[in-house]
């Protein structure tokens, strides 16, 4: 449920693990498959639609993969059955839900591309959006305002966008006409929803200091106006202090996710904003068969902030999941223990338009083995090649290419964790 980046994954891996004795039914909502990192390239024009989206039954069907681009209206859980836009019902052995989030733009009043003032880069449509938007904005210059909200999670693309769009403006030598602000609801700059990585906090400053970017952290943005909005800065305490009015001619700003309407009225299957609970096997406790892996899944924050932010769920860990859920149905299958854990190692490569950021926490959750933040015009590259064999993959139905089993094992980085198995596995 769900053709993403999860979602495809999951199908390709689940067909090249058990072969081709099983059916398996991918459910999305619409016929393309957008590579979600690109969505920040797409809004400034470094990238056409067309490069970074694939028509899904076109390449899941030569893999002998069911789709269907109605999306799931309804999840029957008692009698193992989703329901799809249009009617059709499709009963199920497992069921793996990679629906990714609802964007929960109406928390803030004026924010969001579909009633609202500002943009975003979270679906490929809305990312073309942005880039009409843009392009309007490139004949009369001024302000931007780029960000995050109270409660969002995914912090990395918001500072993504702010430093292309930075150098995207230098390109076009625009960039001395346009004062540009960073507001984010994280405590300072550079947590990312991670209670900092490495010296991210001291990168990312200096970053923003050499791109003339200022910030409002520990910040809410209470209301979005046309060409203004308001934002109040917050105490250690979460008490709020000093508000800002700040005008723009563009903006960008990440919301907060809630989980999708199907998923989220399943009673028992998810916590009261609607992300699936699940256990260290990415299983529903109250729902045996149902299965959960992507931003859809209920992680609580790695800390407490004054201003509520959610903990990121970046693509490697994504893939994590899937891998973990795809071994414990085969596991399942063969009679073995279903106990495999993935290693919900956050990976992040941010790219700047000319350099990049890359972000390793390994584990996600406190206490680490890994933390480290670098800054390199590496980071760049590695992104551009990520795109590159991602796409591969979603094209060619591989379920692990050789970027991810070189290069990231270069860096220690592993999918699943190293737990004893029994002496039949």
């Amino acid at each position: 449920m769900g053709a993403g980046l999860g979602g495809m994954s999951a199908a390709y891996e689940l067909r090249n693990t058990l072969g081709k004795g099983h059916e398996i039914t991918l459910v999305g909502k619409g016929d393309l498959f957008g590579f979600t990192p690109s969505n920040p390239w797409l809004a400034v024009g470094w990238r056409k639609p067309e490069e970074v989206t694939l028509k899904v039954a076109d390449h899941v069907g030569k893999h002998g993969i069911t789709f269907n681009g109605d999306g799931v209206e309804t999840i029957d859980a008692a009698n193992d059955t989703v329901v799809t836009g249009s009617g059709e019902r499709i009963g199920y052995d497992y069921l793996m839900i990679c629906t990714g989030p609802k964007l929960a733009f109406d928390e803030v009043v004026g924010s969001g591309p579909e009633g609202g003032f500002t943009q975003s880069i979270c679906t490929t449509s809305h990312a073309q959006e942005a880039w009409k938007a843009y392009q309007e904005f490139l004949k009369e210059p001024g302000p931007i305002v780029i960000g995050a909200v109270q409660g969002a999670s995914c912090f990395g693309p918001a500072y993504e966008f702010a430093m292309i769009v930075d150098a995207d403006l230098r390109k076009r030598k625009l960039r001395d006409k346009v004062p540009m602000t960073f507001v984010s609801s994280e405590p300072y700059v550079g947590h990312m929803g991670l209670g900092g990585v490495g010296d991210s906090k001291g990168l990312m400053e200096s970053e923003m200091r050499q791109r003339h970017i200022k910030w409002i952290v520990n910040s809410k943005v209470a209301e979005v106006r046309d060409g203004e909005m308001t934002v109040v800065e917050h105490d250690t305490r979460g008490q709020p202090g000093e508000s800002h009015a700040l005008p723009f001619k563009f903006s960008m700003l990440l919301p907060s996710f809630k989980g999708v309407d199907a998923v989220a009225a399943v009673e028992g299957l998810c916590n009261p904003r609607g992300f699936v609970i699940v256990d260290k096997h990415q299983r529903s406790p109250k729902f045996p068969k149902i299965f959960s892996a992507g931003v859809c899944v209920a992680i609580p924050p790695v800390e407490v902030t004054p201003v509520p932010t959610g903990a990121p769920k970046t693509g490697f860990m994504i893939e994590s999941m899937v891998t973990t859920i795809v071994r414990n149905i085969q596991a399942e299958l063969k009679g073995e223990p279903a106990d495999f854990e993935g290693t919900w190692n956050a990976v992040c490569l941010a790219d700047m338009g000319d350099t990049g950021v890359a972000f390793v926490a390994l584990p996600q959750i406190p206490p680490r083995n890994v933390t480290w933040t670098k800054v390199g015009k590496w980071v760049h590259l590695a992104k551009l090649a990520f795109e590159k064999y991602f796409l591969y993959k979603m094209r060619h139905g591989t379920s692990e290419p050789i970027y991810e089993k070189y290069v990231l094992g270069l860096l220690g980085i592993e999918r699943l964790k190293d737990v004893k198995r029994s002496s039949s596995s």
